[in-house]
């Protein structure tokens, strides 16, 4: 069994529920007790289980990503109860009744996906949702979801809690974006009159405020620290992407040292990195492939026709006798970003060569220049 849904039943009328979430929730594996089986469960990869739920439960938890339990809400809680960890780790748990009436978000509401899962089984079954997370039902951020779908990672999350309480509690929440991605709030209402979005921090600074979520690849000066993170959560955009040259052999150690001291330099966060790029020649490069291991990013490769769409305003005979491209980190930046500047636009490090563009439109204090 292997997608990221179980579905568990343990009634008559629980297995019905459970054979039609089967058919029409394609994530989904089911189990039952044999006792309920059909005789068709071995050709539609049903699990019928003889062993007691308790057995199973155990196995279930660490396997997937989300539990649809066709159980009453007090028998899901004590089943699960002795194996939670963490809610950034705990898998979505979803009760159902036994008459589909009501699809319940139960544990991991946000973070595991829980109210997301309980909407879509709900829709399927012309059941109610019932969602109790306070941004939910306030129809307001949610801190800890903000940007998710874009890669936004949340640098600070230990302050999550308190700012999230700030929020829904209609406290002045200023919302700083300097970079990233700008539709982040996708509800047909209007964003919530206490949250204030800001595109400068200086500006965000004139008014009092309760707390902040702040949405930048920059990293802050201590006073900007001091004053916005003391009640705020830091969100890092995937927006630095970075052309990059390298001779043969050129060892993982030498490119991430290059890499995290230009970005230092810049004043970039390495957590907002969200590729490197270079030409087709060096997309099996081992020392660029382990770096990109090591900080799982994507590594982007071209073809001299491509790089050499992009005009650099210094091009190379050496590179190009070498590879037939004028420049490689510099319009692999370009590129892989759709920018149309660079933020640096080429540095030699040794071995290594890089080029650094931010994807999307900058604003604030990151506006180059």
């Amino acid at each position: 069994m292997s997608k990221p849904y179980a579905v568990i039943a343990i009634t008559k009328h629980g297995v019905s529920v459970a054979r039609r979430l089967h058919r029409e929730l394609s994530e989904c594996d089911v189990y039952y007790p044999r006792k309920f089986a059909s005789g068709d469960e071995e050709g539609l990869a049903i699990a019928a289980y003889d062993s007691a739920l308790t057995d199973l439960i155990p196995t279930l938890f660490r396997q997937y990503k989300g539990l649809i339990c066709l159980i009453s809400l007090g028998a899901t809680v004590r089943l699960v109860a002795p194996f939670l960890q963490d809610k950034k780790t705990d898998p979505a748990i979803v009760v159902v009744d036994d008459r589909a009436q009501y699809a319940i978000s139960v544990l991991s509401g946000h973070l595991g996906g829980a109210n997301d899962l309980a909407r879509r089984v709900a829709q399927i079954l012309g059941a109610t949702p019932v969602i109790t997370t306070a941004s939910d039902v306030e129809g307001t951020v949610a801190v800890d979801l903000l940007g998710r779908e874009f890669g936004f990672v949340i640098a600070n999350p230990a302050r999550i809690t308190a700012v999230s309480a700030a929020v829904v509690n209609g406290e002045r929440v200023h919302i700083i974006q300097e970079a990233g991605e700008r539709n982040w709030w996708t509800s047909t209402v209007p964003l919530p009159s206490n949250l204030h979005v800001y595109s400068d921090v200086d500006a965000a600074l004139q008014e009092a405020f309760a707390a902040t979520l702040v949405i930048t690849p920059r990293l802050l000066s201590p006073y900007e620290t001091e004053q916005l993170l003391a009640n705020g959560v830091l969100y890092r955009p995937k927006v630095v992407v970075i052309g990059i040259g390298c001779n043969r052999k050129t060892t993982a150690t030498e490119i991430a040292e290059g890499i995290q001291g230009t970005l230092a330099e810049l004043r970039l966060s390495v957590t907002s990195v969200r590729a490197l790029a270079t030409i087709d020649r060096k997309a099996d490069e081992p020392g660029l492939l382990e770096v990109c291991r090591r900080y799982d990013w994507p590594l982007l490769a071209y073809s001299a026709e491509e790089l050499n769409r992009i005009p650099v305003p210094h091009p190379s005979e050496v590179v190009y006798r070498h590879v037939g491209a004028w420049g490689v980190c510099e319009p692999a930046a370009r590129l892989a970003s759709g920018a149309d500047d660079w933020w640096l636009e080429k540095k030699k490090l040794g071995n290594v060569t890089l080029s650094v563009c931010l994807a999307g439109e900058a604003s604030g204090k990151l506006r180059k220049g």
